[in-house]
This record gives C-alpha cells, structure tokens and sequence, in this order.
C-alpha cells in the first residue's frame, strides 16, 4: 500500500510541475547506433564526463568549424567590433 500512495504523491507532483520542466529543459528523442553509443558511455564513465558536458563540447566544436568559414560568426565568438577606421573621425570631433 505504501509504494502505492507513494506513487500517487509522484505522479501529482510530476503534473503539477510538467509545464516548469518542459520549460526550463528539453529532451532530444535522438537514437545512435548501440555500439557507438556504448563506447560514448565508456568514455564518459571512464573520465567522468557527463552526457551533457558531451553535448555542450561538442556544440562549441562545431561553432569553432563553423566560425572558420563565417567571418561574421567569428566576429561575434572573439567579441570583435568593427570599430577601426572610425577612429580617425573621432579624433577629428575632438580637436
């Protein structure tokens, strides 16, 4: 009787907070073949690595390659602004 109260208490508080977690995260309904996704795990696992510290690494990888052929993209990664050559017309404001 016990886990069946128990699980009433979850099953409420899941409902009650689906919308907050649907909201502050989502879920990838992704597959990767079973070998592959077995080795991911044992590297994970075997320097304590995390699947979305995975993810996260990954994604900054991917902006780095894309960023070797996007100027405009590498601007915005390195926090580059386009100031040069307004310089000289602020100089001249000033004197």
């Amino acid at each position: 009787m016990e886990k069946k109260d128990r699980a009433i208490k979850d099953k409420r508080y899941e409902d009650k907070h689906k919308a907050e977690r649907k909201a502050k995260c989502m879920v990838w309904g992704t597959s990767v073949p079973r070998e592959k996704a077995e080795e991911i795990n044992e590297f994970l696992k075997k320097y304590g690595y995390t699947k979305v510290q995975l993810i996260e690494a990954g994604y900054n990888a991917l902006i780095e390659q894309a960023a070797e052929n996007d100027t405009d993209l590498a601007k915005i990664m390195d926090g580059y602004d386009d100031f040069f050559g307004f310089e000289g017309i602020d100089k001249k404001k000033t004197e």
